[in-house]
């Protein structure tokens, strides 16, 4: 592992500045990329982003929007495998024309040839804090949390099978603790 983005961004201190220290990781990766790419557009960065995904490169507004609360919770991280992640789909997608795969060839060479860092697609950050799913279902093999927004769904009628025993899910009403977060029985 090489100490990528660290000389960029110590300067920020943790807490107080974390957006400032989240652009300048960001100024950082696009200064690699134009070394290879000098034409490449500066994305816009945004602190937006909800739920599971840490990171996403969003072409139609022009830049990259990252979840905040997933940052917080493991910041180092979070600058050294995020950032380079989502510049790496801005970078294909303004060098390479057409469509190619989201985690294809093109973007896994731009990790690795760029970024030096493995081609990974999915993050391993704990996102219970990030997308709470106070809703508890159950099938034949397991539990299954819900958000509002799916259990909502079921209940206005749609209904959802495990991918592993195939049994329809059924609530067993759950709800979040509001001090913990942690799931407790009703």
């Amino acid at each position: 592992m090489t100490d990528f983005p660290a000389s960029d961004i110590d300067d920020f201190p943790l807490g107080e500045a974390s957006q400032a220290r989240l652009e300048a990781c960001v100024a950082g990766c696009l200064r690699r990329a134009r070394a290879h790419y000098p034409d490449l557009p500066a994305p816009r960065v945004w602190c937006d982003l909800r739920g599971r995904s840490a990171g996403q490169a969003h072409y139609g507004r022009g830049g990259l929007r990252f979840n905040m609360t997933l940052y917080s919770e493991q910041p180092e991280a979070f600058l050294s495998e995020v950032v380079p992640h989502e510049m790496a789909h801005w970078v294909v997608h303004h060098v390479f024309p057409g469509r190619v795969r989201p985690h294809g060839v093109q973007w896994q060479q731009v990790m690795t040839d760029i970024f030096d860092r493995a081609p990974n697609v999915t993050h391993r950050f704990d996102i219970s804090r990030a997308s709470p799913a106070p809703y508890r279902y159950a099938c034949g093999c397991r539990h299954h949390y819900f958000t509002r927004r799916r259990h909502n769904n079921e209940r206005r009628g749609s209904r959802y099978r495990c991918r592993h025993c195939g049994h329809t899910l059924r609530l067993e009403g759950v709800v979040a603790d509001p001090d913990t977060g942690r799931l407790v029985e009703q």
